[in-house]
């Protein structure tokens, strides 16, 4: 049995301890949220959702909390996003390029090169258009999901084990792991490289056994999930800004009360926030620890290039979003 099976044990053995527990007199009131997270303790996402049920189990004095199954216990964002639909957890944190096959308007950003950085996709989550595309994910009824807040995840950039990318030219023929969204894979291609769709949860042993020769993600990713102990280069194109998204079970939302709601939204917004400033220290400590490990940060002097790669991807997924393109790109 190898590591990852044994760890879904144990955690499928926690859930049903958990269970017992619920269900025991002395604790017929308390009702714990099970929250899965692909990232390990400690991580901004991982920290502000523990916060969140922090918060909530001192304003029902106890009578509701979160347990939080970080680093993958429960599988990728995939299978997280598939247990909250049917109610076996409650919260998913998951990245909008796993939850834009499940709700098509969040695809939009998942466009490459779509935000001029992330202060541009800070002033977009937090304002209208933000707010809307959360309730297009509540108001899809046959997704099964309700959004709660957006959280940052930084620029993604491009790992390698192989060689320095200084320029477009040195992705030619690379096995990139990107997440499993056709967008993704499309762009990948279109950058020169071979996209191939892989939950998060393999990347680590990809990179190892050289199924992949590199993959892309942000610099806390790289660092403290470990890959940067096999991949040694790695390029700052920061070709996607994509946020990632708080979201808990319909199946369970539905049987809250109105105030139980209302709790769950107000400290979700306050999530939010929390974790954008855990964030920006995070995302800087993984810089440092990288260069101290000798990674080799490459910088991208000419962006364009890339951009100009990409364009078959914004005329194959951009036209329908043409609308909300036009209001993302007028945020200033």
């Amino acid at each position: 049995m190898n590591r990852r099976s044994v760890l879904r044990l144990g955690a499928s053995a926690a859930l049903a301890a958990t269970a017992s527990r619920l269900t025991s007199p002395a604790a017929a009131q308390t009702r714990l949220f099970k929250a899965s997270d692909v990232h390990p303790a400690g991580y901004p996402t991982v920290v502000a959702v523990e916060s969140l049920g922090k918060k909530l189990a001192a304003a029902t004095n106890g009578r509701l909390g979160v347990q939080m199954f970080a680093a993958m216990q429960l599988g990728g964002e995939k299978e997280a996003i598939e247990q909250a639909q049917i109610g076996a957890i409650q919260f998913a944190r998951v990245s909008v390029g796993a939850l834009g096959p499940v709700i098509d308007e969040l695809n939009v950003f998942n466009l490459p090169f779509l935000f001029r950085n992330t202060a541009h996709m800070q002033k977009v989550i937090d304002g209208p258009i933000g707010q809307e595309l959360l309730d297009k994910v509540t108001s899809n009824q046959k997704a099964g999901l309700v959004g709660i807040c957006w959280m940052d995840a930084g620029a993604r950039s491009v790992y390698d084990t192989k060689k320095p990318i200084k320029d477009i030219g040195d992705l030619k023929g690379m096995k990139v792991r990107v997440m499993g969204n056709p967008m993704f894979v499309d762009m990948m291609n279109a950058l020169g490289g071979n996209g191939v769709a892989m939950g998060y949860d393999q990347v680590f042993s990809a990179l190892q056994t050289g199924v992949v020769d590199g993959a892309e993600n942000n610099p806390p990713s790289f660092v403290f999930d470990n890959h940067y102990q096999v991949a040694k280069f790695y390029t700052l194109t920061e070709h996607l800004i994509v946020p990632e998204m708080l979201v808990f079970s319909r199946k369970t939302w539905d049987s809250l009360s109105k105030d139980d709601q209302a709790l769950l939204t107000k400290f979700g917004r306050e999530a939010q926030l929390e974790e954008r400033v855990l964030w920006t220290k995070y995302e800087k400590d993984a810089l440092d620890k990288a260069k101290a490990a000798g990674i080799q940060i490459i910088e991208v002097s000419d962006k364009k290039p890339f951009q100009d790669a990409v364009k078959p991807v914004w005329d194959k997924y951009g036209p329908k979003f043409a609308d909300m393109i036009k209001r993302i790109q007028a945020v200033d």
